[in-house]
Parts: structure tokens; C-alpha cells; sequence
């Protein structure tokens, strides 16, 4: 397994040969004269003639094999310049050293903006050792006292601001209608502002998404910001209407239209009248129902049960469902033509699973939700997530979406006693899912994707952060948990396999 170094060169480690006595001067410098590297990789924002020097000095001095990547940055503070071009120079060198190959970012040289990147790749997508140096204290291994979540979003440093700009471009600058749908994924921004363009339009609206997803709340902000927003909003779930009272609950009915109809009533059109009208798993509903419905958007009008006489309705539909409905109609159980009226905006709602970077936000924000309705409980004490609870969840697949993601959360905060929601705790409120076949272990096929060493290293970066979370920081009692013989066998573990101490 190669041993890489990987930093930044900065203004000290440039002085470093000008200096007398300079051998092992610098932070780069001292840490090759400290520390044995196979190859030393290093990112430049100076230009090669500045740079040549410095490598002149430095090459005769180490057995490593110094190579430099030249990555001119806008200024030193830009984080998506540097987040960037760190990941690309870490992505090119595991292709060239070797995936398995052991890692050590430096944080020394450089700006501070750098290390941040450094912390934030070691803590998430390239476990890595994190080292600093100085000239009083030499080449030391960083201590980091707090936990980065295994989440983190590359595109909040990656896309600049005009990208954003653009994405949103014709749209007033905020959309507090759409606060409540929490997000920071370019997937769910794209979506927001498409609902954003449509909002202010009487257009038919679909939307799209597994359940749980959130279509009624996506859809009530669509209303909102819409100029419909003070009439009402009316939302009916198709699916749970007996097919023998759809159309009555939709559209109304008169005195004595059937057997138990004593008044005149009206229905969900009518009740929606100058507003919008959300009808959710619109793919539950009967032929003949929809054949109703076609003719509402048609024509305008509703007619009652037990009547002839047509009513003008000014109603906006948006419609919702968890079936795809290009599949039902191709299945002869849903109308084109009705699908072709509700779909004049399309709009698909993506699964938790694909929206990189929502989860960590939406664990603060239902955790808080849960804390503030339970509050009232006797006995109920605000609840918080440990690390390696917060990293369970994260890595959580979420079939049942968001919905599945709060129930989770309060069956948790029920059950734990503590003020600390940890990993067991977790594991005990997860309900658990089928067909899961990547979380097996054992009896995975051989060749394809498996790799031995990748796979180990998952399982043990598992158990060594739930014996640390278990035991609240305390390595003795960790070591112990997990069947290592000593404390420091068990730090070495961490350092080895890049787990937060």
C-alpha cells in the first residue's frame, strides 16, 4: 500500500531554501524529513518558475517521489476553487498510486481556507490522516474536536453563485412561500424553481414522487405563490374515497340523488371554487371518475350527482401520484388524454436517496420538530443526535422517504431516556428493509465491484465509531467492545482507518 502525502505548497515552504540551515525547513519539507511517504503530491497556486526552485531544494532531500499539480485559484479564499481542485488532484492520484493507497493531508502549508477543504475531504469522501507541523512542535498528528457528518455536499462549494443566479433567472430574488421545503441540492433547487415558474400560471400542475416525498407540501407552496393564494386550498387523497362515493365527494350531489342522500351537498370542485384543488394518487381514481374529471378541465363545469345542470368551476388542479402514469396508461388503467391535461406542468419529486446533501439538513429540522411537539410530554427532555447515530441515518436508504425519516426520529426520541440519541437507539427505531442486498456482508458475488479491501475497511470504520459513540469518547472502554487488546491498538485502528477520535 502506497503512503501519499498530499498538500498545498505555501509562502513558508517557498522560503525554505533561502534559508540558512534550511534542510527540513518548511512544513512540507519537515514532514517528508519526519515522516516516510512513497510520493509527495503537491498543489501549486504559483506559477512552475516561481515553484522550480523550491523543487530543486527539496527533491535531493526526500526519497519520495515529488510531483506537483498547478491549480491557479481566483484568490486563496475561493472554497470551490479549492475544494475542486483538492478533489481532483486526490481522485488523479488514487487512480495513479492505487485506491488503497494511505493518505495524509498536510494542513500546514497553505491558506486556512485550505485546510478547512483538507478536514472536510479527510471527515467525508477521502478518509485520510490530517498532520500539521511547526518548528517548535515538529510534525504532529491533528487532533479534530469535533465530527463532521458522513454527508457532505461537494455543490455548495462546487457551483458558483451565478450558476444559481441563472437557474433561478426571471424569478423574484426569495420565494418564502417555499421556505418549508428544506433542501440545499441542486436536484430539489431546480425543481423549486420550476414549481416557482408555474406558481403564478392557472396551469394544471402533476407532480410526481414516491410517497413520502412530500407532494402535498410542494404543492401548497405552489399555491401560495400563486395569485390564487387567499382562496382556498383544498386537498382530497383520492385514494382513500370508497369507489362508491368518488364521485359524490368530488363533485357533489343533490337531495335524494341515491339512498341516504337527505340534503343537497357540495363537492371538492365546488369548495374549491376560485382556489386550487390538490388531488393526491390521482392514479386510484375509477374510469368513470376520471372520465369526470377530463370533462371539469374541458369545460369548466361540474354537475352534481343526481343533477343535469352544469356549474362553472374556476379551479386550479394540481394532481399527485406514486404510480407512474405513463405505465398506467400504457396498462389501459389510466386515460391519456386526462394525463395530457393534467401534465401541462410536469414536475418529479425526487427520492430522499437522491437528494445529495438534504438529509443532514432535515435531521436538524425534524429533530427540532419533534423536540417542540413533544415538549409538552411529562417527563419529555429535548433530544440531541450523537455522531454516530446522526451517521446511521445518513447512511440510511429512506424507501419511505421523508415520512419514514420523521416517524424514525420520534420513535427515537420515545425510547431514548438520555438527552443523547445514539446509535442503538437508531437501530432499534429503523424499521427494517427488504431487499437490501448491498448491506450483506457475506455471499456478495465475486469479481464485478467487489473489493476486499474497501469492504473491510467499511466494516471496521462501522464498529469502531459505534464503540466510540457507545462509550462517549473512552478508548479503553472501546477497545474492550470491539475485542482489541489495548487503548493504543485501538487509536492506531482510527488513525488506520481514518475514523474521527
Amino acid at each position: 500500500m502506497n503512503r501519499l502525502l498530499i498538500c498545498w505548497i505555501g509562502k513558508a515552504d517557498l522560503q525554505a531554501p533561502k534559508e540558512e540551515q534550511s534542510v527540513g525547513k518548511g512544513p512540507i519539507a519537515r514532514a517528508l524529513s519526519t515522516r516516510s511517504y512513497d510520493a509527495a503530491v503537491l498543489i501549486s497556486d504559483y506559477s512552475k518558475k516561481v515553484v522550480a526552485p523550491f523543487l530543486n531544494w527539496l527533491r535531493p532531500q526526500t526519497e519520495a517521489a515529488v510531483t506537483v499539480h498547478y491549480e491557479p485559484l481566483s484568490s486563496p479564499t475561493n472554497f470551490g476553487q479549492i475544494y475542486e481542485a483538492a478533489t481532483r488532484v486526490v481522485t488523479e492520484s488514487l487512480e495513479h498510486h492505487g485506491k488503497n493507497s494511505d493518505l495524509t493531508f498536510h494542513l500546514s502549508p497553505g491558506a486556512p481556507a485550505m485546510a478547512a477543504v483538507w478536514i472536510i475531504l479527510a471527515k467525508t469522501r477521502f478518509p485520510a490522516e490530517l498532520i500539521e507541523s511547526s518548528e517548535e512542535h515538529g510534525v504532529k498528528t491533528a487532533s479534530v474536536p469535533f465530527d463532521i457528518s458522513a454527508e457532505f455536499i461537494p455543490d455548495l462549494l462546487r457551483v458558483p453563485d451565478e450558476r444559481l443566479e441563472q437557474l433561478t433567472a426571471g424569478l423574484p430574488p426569495e420565494a418564502p412561500e417555499f421556505a418549508d421545503i428544506i433542501h440545499r441540492s441542486r436536484v430539489m433547487a431546480r425543481l423549486i424553481a420550476k414549481a416557482r415558474r408555474v406558481a403564478p400560471r392557472s396551469v394544471s400542475v402533476l407532480i410526481e414522487g414516491e410517497s413520502g416525498t412530500g407532494k402535498e407540501l410542494l404543492a401548497r407552496a405552489i399555491h401560495r405563490a400563486s395569485p390564487r393564494r387567499d382562496q382556498p386550498f383544498k386537498a382530497v387523497n383520492c385514494g382513500a374515497i370508497p369507489a362508491e362515493l368518488v364521485e359524490t365527494e368530488l363533485f357533489g350531489h343533490e337531495k335524494g340523488a341515491f339512498t341516504g342522500a337527505g340534503r343537497r351537498k357540495t363537492g371538492y370542485f365546488e369548495d374549491a371554487d376560485g382556489g386550487t384543488l390538490f388531488l393526491d394518487e390521482i392514479g386510484e381514481l375509477s374510469s368513470p371518475a376520471q372520465v369526470k374529471l377530463l370533462r371539469i378541465l374541458q369545460e369548466g363545469e361540474v354537475i352534481r350527482v343526481g343533477s343535469t345542470t352544469p356549474l362553472k368551476v374556476d379551479v386550479r388542479i394540481i394532481a399527485a401520484t406514486n404510480r407512474t402514469l405513463t405505465e398506467e396508461i400504457a396498462a389501459g388503467r389510466f386515460r391519456e388524454d386526462l394525463f395530457y391535461r393534467l401534465a401541462v406542468a410536469s414536475l418529479q419529486l425526487p427520492p430522499l436517496r437522491e437528494r445529495k446533501g438534504d438529509l443532514s439538513l432535515l435531521l436538524d429540522r425534524l429533530l427540532k420538530q419533534v423536540n417542540e411537539e413533544l415538549a409538552q410530554e411529562p417527563g419529555y427532555e429535548h433530544k440531541k443526535l450523537s455522531p454516530g447515530a446522526r451517521n446511521i441515518l445518513i447512511s440510511h436508504p429512506w424507501p419511505g422517504n421523508v415520512r419514514e425519516l420523521l416517524n424514525t426520529l420520534q420513535r427515537a426520541a420515545f425510547w431514548t431516556s438520555e438527552t443523547t440519541i445514539r446509535s442503538e437507539d437508531v437501530r432499534e427505531a429503523l424499521l427494517p428493509v427488504t431487499g437490501k442486498e448491498e448491506s450483506k456482508i457475506l455471499d456478495r458475488p465475486l469479481g464485478d465491484d467487489l473489493n476486499l479491501p474497501d469492504l473491510l475497511a467499511s466494516v471496521a470504520r462501522h464498529y469502531l465509531t459505534r464503540a466510540l459513540d457507545e462509550t462517549q469518547g473512552n478508548k479503553t472502554q472501546a477497545a474492550h467492545l470491539v475485542g482489541l487488546p489495548s487503548y493504543q491498538t485501538f487509536t492506531n485502528w482510527l488513525s488506520k482507518y481514518g475514523v474521527n477520535r
